[in-house]
């Protein structure tokens, strides 16, 4: 697996996107169910994926990385999850100074499925399919190039603009870096795995908590039009909780490198980075073109 077989794995992810939309324009289909939605969005993810990997020939242990986690990893893997909460909403506060809470507008329809189907679907095969995309294909590619941020951080954009909205792309983008470093402070795809699960399961369980028991706060969120008066305090309070938050947060990672006994390949990694930087190539024509359709159908979606 290299840069330019995690590349087109990211286009064909797009094309299928834009193939599915054309199909659905073409049969005239309005709608579509919340499940069918969610299995198809996942789909379009695993299955060029899948297909860079076979074509690379690698095994997939040693691409994806699917290492067992001491139990006391695993806690602190919970614990940095919940100190990401504050950058996440930060995030999401900003951009809905100049776009819709794209979660809020899909409430009532996912609450109209019962809360295990939901639960499977958003908080287990929703962020199994979409680390093995991006933590395990496309990250895992562009860290061969020898520059490892440079591998987080596109990573971590593309993953934001595979969302396709400007509203989840920031937080998306800050979540798929913290997923990033967490796997290579634990080794293992199931730490970002975890992590991913638990951020998700955790909006899904509030939303059916506030149906079932303050249906009139989800009502109000729902018909609540929020301007800069009303961020803009949330973003200062969050401002704050972020820095604080976000820095224990690194906190954690450095402790979980040492538990794992990861610390030596990380310093190296971050020399190999430095040195060689300048010769990590990323970029490539299928990167080109699927970043340049991922901003036009947000842009044109914003414009709408």
């Amino acid at each position: 697996m290299d840069y330019k077989k995690a590349n087109r794995s990211f286009l064909g992810m797009v094309l299928l996107h834009f193939a599915v939309i054309i199909a659905l324009l073409i049969g005239r289909v309005t709608s579509m169910g919340m499940m069918m939605n969610l299995f198809l969005s996942e789909m379009l993810l695993v299955i060029p994926a899948a297909a860079a990997l076979f074509l690379s020939g690698e095994r997939p242990n040693r691409v994806l990385c699917f290492h067992g986690l001491k139990l006391s990893s695993v806690f602190m893997v919970i614990v940095f999850t919940f100190l990401m909460g504050p950058l996440t909403t930060l995030l999401n506060a900003v951009s809905m100074l100049f776009v819709d809470n794209a979660v809020v507008d899909m409430g009532g329809q996912i609450l109209e499925y019962p809360f295990p189907v939901m639960l499977f679907m958003m908080a287990v095969f929703g962020p199994a399919c979409e680390e093995f995309a991006f933590r395990g294909i496309l990250y895992r590619g562009y860290l061969k190039s020898g520059n490892a941020l440079k591998a987080v951080l596109l990573s971590s954009l593309l993953f934001g603009l595979i969302h396709m909205n400007f509203n989840q792309a920031p937080y998306a983008f800050a979540l798929g870096a913290a997923m990033a470093l967490l796997m290579e402070a634990t080794g293992s795809l199931l730490a970002p795995m975890l992590m991913h699960m638990i951020f998700n399961a955790q909006s899904v369980v509030l939303m059916y908590v506030y149906d079932r028991f303050f249906p009139w706060l989800l009502e109000e969120q729902a018909q609540q039009v929020m301007g800069p008066q009303e961020l803009l305090p949330v973003i200062c309070l969050y401002l704050v909780l972020a820095l604080v938050c976000t820095s224990l947060a690194g906190c954690v990672l450095v402790w979980l490198c040492r538990n794992e006994g990861r610390q030596e390949y990380v310093c190296w990694l971050w020399r190999e980075g430095k040195e060689g930087g300048r010769k990590g190539r990323l970029i490539s024509a299928s990167l080109i073109a699927g970043v340049l359709l991922c901003l036009a159908y947000m842009i044109l979606l914003a414009l709408l």
